[in-house]
């Protein structure tokens, strides 16, 4: 049986690898130094069957176990940064200016590698393990989730389950937290141009005036979620941008108005793009103004299945302790673009605690590398539970 002390080993090593991806940290799927970087370490670990260049700079290795034939299950780690200017000051600060690793995604890879290495060695499972390293999980779409699904490897490699982690700011280390269903929530964006007519500030009546039809159409979004929506359902709708005339007596011909939309339903996606577009047109129109409205959709709610999170519990709990994984963690509206593939296939999405660090995309955060032997026993204990010899 396995414990955390069974991988303070790798956790020395896998720090190592970790602060070299944290000093050299690239945009997305401008990821060609860290997949080089993470296909040799694989290929140093005796893994055979990898696959470069998906989604331009992802890769999926795969490890059979010597257990015999089984199912093939995916473990996800995503490797991109963000242009973020570093304020950490540690050691292996970013060498890449304006460019950081402030998502914890330098730690996701190390997990992994560190998972791979041991599963290469031991192969006590029955089956395969895909290790899935993703480019692009921070842009809104296409992400490198979303392209990497498109580019098939979920039936090109056999995948029928795929798993996730997120390093996440606030938990205790050594602690997880996950739960079944809605974990994390769909993100789609917005952008709304009211068009009236121009003129001069001190003759307003000679205009339509495109800056106030603006503020009642943001005040009539806001309704929408405080008048036509379940209060026990969550939907945000924050307006995020407005641009006018850049003067003081100047009433401008249109307005732009922008803005992200956030819920854990996917139905309410649907319910939000109408009726947006019916709030702004018809407050637009009652003015004699027009409207031109985009709703953009991008990363779905994160929603796992309930199967995959009972297997994910066991493996955490496994290496852990009951008292460390939550089963019922707050669920966030932040945006996971590992929502594509539990689209695609069922599985699970498990938070581990990096301590009381900085949040996440914040330019002082630093991953704790304390956290690695626990990441690394997690994956471990996942396959071993999925595909029990």
């Amino acid at each position: 049986m396995h414990n955390v002390e069974t991988f303070r080993d790798l956790q020395r090593e896998a720090t190592e690898w970790r602060r070299y991806l944290h000093e050299n940290p690239e945009l997305d799927f401008q990821e060609h130094n860290t997949a080089k970087f993470v296909t040799e370490k694989l290929a140093s670990f005796g893994i055979n069957h990898i696959e470069t260049g998906i989604a331009e700079t992802g890769i999926v290795a795969l490890i059979q176990g010597e257990g015999g034939d089984g199912p093939t299950i995916g473990l996800r780690a995503d490797m991109d940064a963000l242009p973020i200017v570093e304020a950490s000051n540690k050691p292996w600060s970013s060498k890449n200016p304006g460019i950081m690793h402030a998502c914890g995604h330098d730690g996701h890879t190390a997990m992994l590698l560190g998972a791979a290495k041991y599963l290469a060695t031991t192969r006590n499972f029955k089956g395969s393990v895909a290790l899935i390293f993703q480019p692009a999980e921070e842009p809104e779409f296409p992400s490198g989730g979303f392209r990497m699904v498109q580019e098939g490897i979920m039936d090109r490699f056999g995948i029928s389950q795929v798993f996730g982690m997120h390093i996440y700011p606030g938990i205790d280390i050594g602690k997880f937290g996950i739960c079944p269903g809605p974990i994390m929530g769909s993100q789609d964006d917005f952008d709304i141009v009211v068009k009236g007519k121009g003129g001069h500030a001190a003759g307003p009546h000679r205009t339509i005036d495109p800056v106030v039809i603006a503020a009642q159409i943001i005040l009539g979004l806001q309704c929408l979620v405080s008048r036509k929506t379940d209060p026990l359902e969550s939907l945000v709708i924050s307006v995020t941008k407005l641009s006018a005339a850049q003067a003081y007596n100047i009433i401008p011909d249109h307005v732009e108005i922008s803005g992200t939309v956030r819920t854990l339903l996917p139905g309410l996606r649907d319910f939000a793009e109408q009726e947006m577009l019916a709030v702004a047109q018809g407050i637009a129109r009652g003015f004699g103004a027009d409207v031109e409205f985009k709703y953009l959709r991008s990363v779905p709610p994160t929603i796992n299945h309930s199967e995959q999170t009972k297997l994910a519990i066991t493996a955490a709990q496994d290496l852990v302790g009951f008292a460390s994984v939550n089963d019922a963690v707050k669920v966030s509206l932040g945006a996971e673009d590992f929502a594509y593939m539990l689209e695609a296939r069922p599985g699970a999405y498990i938070l581990l605690g990096n301590g009381p660090t900085a949040d996440c995309h914040n330019p002082a955060f630093d991953f704790d590398d304390e956290a690695l032997s626990y990441g690394i026993g997690y994956w471990v204990k996942l396959v071993e539970t999925a595909l029990p010899v």
